[in-house]
């Protein structure tokens, strides 16, 4: 795992060549740490093969954000759970623990006012989302930004855990697309005519699922401009049509190539949690460098590296699935006739090379000397690095009764 150094720096641009963004990215450690009246400088990690130049920081405004009482513990530059061998993946840059707590807390409060994991709480509580939101969004510790977060991400797992579940283990898979559809129209409302309006409102108020999509988005305008949440409003739209389509491979009975289903991993991947990532840190990516095909390419490669270690550690949890298993390292398997460890093995080198392109996309976008963009970019990769440890220790994916 690469190291990090965590000194300030921030202006300057990714190192290039072997060592890449994963020995000198914590130059933008200052502009992710949060905003807050007393916090500390966090220990400086130097890097095995470059020592960088000191700089003088990109002038990005801080993030208001309300102090806590508690500073973060200490950084953390190993990880603490289960570890895959070879993975090449950031360190998680924070463990504040009571932070996560707070969140997890308020977040397990509010699927029971929308009433998803009604009967499920314990669980949804030990799979620790808290923890998750506090590991990926280091540059933050407002909990209302990150609950704001939370919600989201909540609405979307459950998408994943109710309708996804019914269409892969009960008698009618045909139903996800239409209950997909109508996921869609919770977060992005249709207009309909007279009478039409309230029962689908009514609809979607009663549908645990929907409603929490509903007040999920609605909740997230106190926090995200309107190009944001419609940002986020696209990359969920496209979660959707992945998990259809993952059905439609499940009802036919039949298995997709490795490149289709990479394809379809793209869009059915944490993207829609990822692109949050300047909304909670307080500051916005202008919608058209969003849009630009080199940041939408560092944007992909991140969000497909996110989710292949997804499916790297939750084999195990999907050994129960009827018919075809749909992860990497089982479709590697299928289509090359390799044991399921060689699989494994060439899963985690794609893995690896997607995290590596990341890097040197990012080496060349911040050369152009946008600190907005370098500071986003930056937050993606403190997300891979919190993703990694936040599942190699939750026990949805480590824990065969989990969720």
């Amino acid at each position: 795992m690469a190291a990090f150094d965590t000194g300030a720096g921030a202006g300057r641009a990714f190192v290039t060549g072997p060592t890449g963004l994963g020995t000198s990215a914590a130059r933008i450690t200052e502009l992710l740490r949060p905003r807050t009246a007393a916090a500390p400088t966090p220990p400086t990690i130097v890097p095995p093969t470059v020592v960088p130049p000191t700089v003088a920081p990109a002038t990005v405004a801080p993030t208001a954000v309300a102090p806590r009482a508690a500073a973060p513990q200490p950084l953390a530059p190993q990880g603490t759970g289960r570890a895959v061998p070879g993975l090449y993946c950031p360190p998680h840059l924070r463990d504040d623990r009571a932070l996560a707590e707070e969140v997890n807390e308020r977040l397990v409060d509010w699927t029971r006012q929308v009433g998803i994991y009604a009967g499920r709480t314990e669980k949804f509580r030990q799979a620790d989302f808290g923890r998750l939101l506090m590991l990926t969004h280091p540059d933050t510790d407002d909990p209302d930004r990150l609950l704001a977060a939370g919600r989201c991400l909540a609405a979307e797992f459950a998408v994943d855990d109710y309708f996804c579940e019914d269409a892969t283990t009960g008698d009618h898979p045909e139903r996800l697309g239409p209950q997909l559809m109508l996921a869609q129209s919770a977060i992005d409302p249709p207009r309909l005519p007279g009478r039409y309006q309230e029962r689908c409102e009514r609809s979607m108020r009663e549908n645990p699922v929907l409603n929490a999509l509903r007040c999920s988005v609605r909740d997230l305008a106190g926090y995200a401009s309107g190009a944001q949440i419609n940002r986020l409003r696209q990359e969920i739209a496209g979660l959707f049509l992945g998990m259809d389509a993952e059905a439609g491979w499940r009802i036919g009975g039949s298995a997709p190539s490795v490149a289709e289903y990479l394809a379809n991993r793209q869009m059915n991947s944490f993207l829609p949690c990822m692109t949050l990532v300047d909304a909670v840190g307080g500051y916005e990516l202008p919608a058209d460098v969003y849009g630009r095909p080199d940041v939408r390419r560092a944007t992909l490669q991140a969000a497909l590296a996110s989710v292949l270690l997804n499916d790297i550690y939750s084999m195990h949890k999907e050994g129960d699935a009827q018919g075809v298993e749909y992860n990497l390292p089982t479709v590697l398997a299928a289509e090359e006739g390799c044991p399921l460890a060689e699989a494994t093995r060439r899963s985690v080198e794609l893995h690896n090379e997607l995290v590596r392109s990341f890097e040197a996309s990012s080496a060349a976008l911040t050369l152009t000397g946008d600190p907005i963009l370098t500071r986003y970019l930056g937050a993606l990769w403190a997300w891979l690095g919190g993703n990694r440890e936040w599942h190699a220790g939750s026990p949805r994916y480590n824990d065969h009764q989990g969720q």
